[in-house]
């Protein structure tokens, strides 16, 4: 994570200086590459919200039916975790990204070729593999790839000060990704889909083959670790307490991240078009949170202090999502983005930050976790719909996310361990709670 200076000073990656600049925008060919492909990959998961109705429609399908699409995609994405250190330690980063991007091409096409939903939860299955493959990997290769040369003159010299502004810096490019993917995704989903509820499928085997081809292209193959990953490795990371904790408490916000993005559209009950402009509007607020403000608020107040206050302010939104009349639960479905946004990045740098395991294992074993939340959400919530009322589905996903925010608190000193928390500015100034660089 990003540390706090010496003597007051904070690097900030968006502070506008040619430092800045540098660190986050001046990367390799091959960091576009892989982040122009992890955009598509992003893409595919938000792609199918905008036609769940038109799908179930299509395939006579119950929504709960349906929504076994994402829990086939999630859970085999989750157990996949597992085996993404051990291939691409052994055959290289590249030809894992590779392999990721061709299983992907493959299944979204037989996905659009679907007669039934049994065979499009298969098909998304393996989807759910290659995706797998690919995203670990590409995180990985970006933080790994990406220059880190940008924080300043004085924080290279310092070394690790280097390092870490680099990191950042490639961690919020990734999250610039994701944040576009997830953006981007519901509006390909619905100028495709109010054709054809296949074409959006069709359509991410296209640019996932030509993200195949960039990656071919542009990305050499990166270096090896010196020890081959083997397939406990993540699960061993898990030992450490800080990164259980971040695992867990990620396991929480994901099952309310998870209900917002599987079960509102049938709550909603738009049009492919309409749904797909209040999900496009919900993943610009999760790109502006994520890459702009994330950075600001944790130099401002702190990084466990942003997280703990943005799971509540999610589980606050979330119950007036499921109380409010339509127009609110449109409103609110849009500003969750804000919330998860600020998760986001705040996770994925614990994941990264908090303990002394490599940052693909630390990376797998903390996925490994959280994913089998976004499996198990999208098949609870329209199942507790059915049992009771749409209310109640909203209501537990609020309690996750508050469990969440509650793991952040009573945990505070395992996640700030070895994680180098990024202190609020009053703080450094006054050179309280600076950390020492390890």
């Amino acid at each position: 994570m990003r540390s706090s200076g010496h003597g007051g000073g904070t690097h900030d990656p968006f502070d506008g200086s040619p430092g800045a600049g540098g660190s986050l925008l001046r990367q390799p060919r091959a960091v576009w590459a892989t982040a122009g492909a992890s955009v598509v990959a992003f893409m595919g998961i938000g792609l199918v919200d905008p036609i769940l109705p038109s799908i179930a429609k299509g395939l006579n399908a119950s929504s709960s039916q349906v929504s076994l699409l994402f829990t086939s995609y999630f859970l085999i994405t989750a157990v996949a975790m597992l085996v993404t250190g051990f291939v691409s330690s052994r055959i290289g980063s590249r030809k894992t990204l590779l392999a990721g991007l061709a299983l992907v091409v493959v299944f979204a096409a037989l996905s659009g070729t679907s007669s039934s939903v049994g065979e499009l939860v298969g098909f998304r299955a393996g989807w759910g593999l290659g995706n797998a493959l690919f995203v670990s990997t590409a995180l990985a290769v970006i933080v790994g790839a990406a220059n880190p040369t940008g924080a300043s003159r004085s924080d290279s010299t310092r070394g690790g000060g280097g390092r870490r502004a680099g990191s950042a810096a490639a961690i919020l490019l990734y999250e610039s990704a994701l944040g576009l993917g997830m953006a981007c995704g519901p509006l390909l989903g619905a100028v495709l889909g109010d054709m054809e509820w296949r074409y959006p499928f069709f359509g991410t085997a296209v640019l996932m083959a030509v993200g195949f081809l960039a990656i071919t292209a542009l990305l050499k193959e990166q270096p090896r670790p010196a020890r081959k990953t083997s397939l406990l490795d993540p699960v061993r990371a898990l030992g450490h307490g800080g990164l259980a904790s971040a695992a867990i408490a990620a396991f929480f916000y994901n099952y309310a991240f998870f209900t917002v993005l599987a079960f509102t559209p049938f709550v909603l009950n738009m049009s492919p078009y309409a749904s797909g402009g209040v999900f496009f509007a919900w993943g610009v607020l999760l790109a502006v949170f994520s890459v702009i403000l994330a950075p600001r608020l944790q130099e401002r107040f702190g990084s466990l202090r942003v997280l703990g206050g943005s799971l509540l302010l999610l589980a606050a939104d979330l119950v007036v999502l499921g109380y409010g009349d339509h127009t609110t639960a449109v409103v609110c479905t849009v500003l969750s983005g804000a919330f998860i946004g600020l998760n986001n990045t705040v996770f994925t740098e614990l994941a990264l930050g908090v303990s002394d395991a490599p940052r693909p294992v630390a990376s797998a074993g903390y996925n490994f976790v959280r994913w089998f939340a976004a499996a198990a959400a999208p098949f609870l919530a329209p199942k507790i719909a059915e049992w009771t009322d749409l209310h109640l589905p909203f209501v537990i996903a609020a309690a996750a996310a508050a469990v969440g925010a509650g793991i952040v608190a009573v945990r505070r000193r395992a996640l700030t361990l070895r994680a180098e928390e990024l202190e609020p500015r009053h703080a450094t100034q006054d050179g309280v709670g600076v950390f020492a660089e390890r």
